[in-house]
């Protein structure tokens, strides 16, 4: 089963039991994968897919960081909660300790021996880690390995 065929389940279950965080967050997604399969105009695959979930995890933690300032439980507690709910859809994170030896694979791999050649480790890495690390991390962790 695709990870979009997971969501629209995910959402019919929610539906029938009544929980409406997990409903309008499920919806929500598939609202933003519906989008850009319409830019693209074809049907993405589910490492498209979760891409767009990490992204819709990226903004919540934004707007959760956001209400943290304002000292607004309630937007606090939503935010957690949708959260929760997409994690469920995406792989579990890999260790720091195996991206770490990734990305020492990937420097190898490329020659590169500068912060000048981090684009052509982070080209020969990202689609590696794809879904299991965030690119933030994956790229602060590149810098400070190239940068010695």
């Amino acid at each position: 089963m695709s990870l979009k065929e997971q969501l629209s389940s995910a959402l019919h279950q929610a539906m029938k039991a009544g929980e409406e965080i997990k409903k309008s967050t499920v919806r929500m997604a598939l609202a933003a994968i519906k989008n850009a399969e319409i830019q693209s105009r074809k049907e993405l695959n589910d490492g498209e897919v979760l891409g767009i979930l990490q992204k819709e995890v990226r903004t919540r933690r934004e707007a959760l960081e956001e209400a943290e300032t304002a000292k607004r439980q309630d937007l606090i507690a939503a935010a957690h909660a949708e959260i929760a709910v997409l994690e469920a859809f995406l792989p579990a994170a890999m260790s720091e300790a195996k991206l770490l030896e990734m990305i020492r694979e990937a420097i190898a791999e490329t020659g590169a021996g500068s912060p000048t050649d981090m684009g052509r480790v982070m080209k020969v890495l990202l689609p590696k880690v794809q879904g299991q690390a965030d690119g933030k991390q994956v790229s602060s962790l590149v810098r400070q390995l190239l940068q010695g």
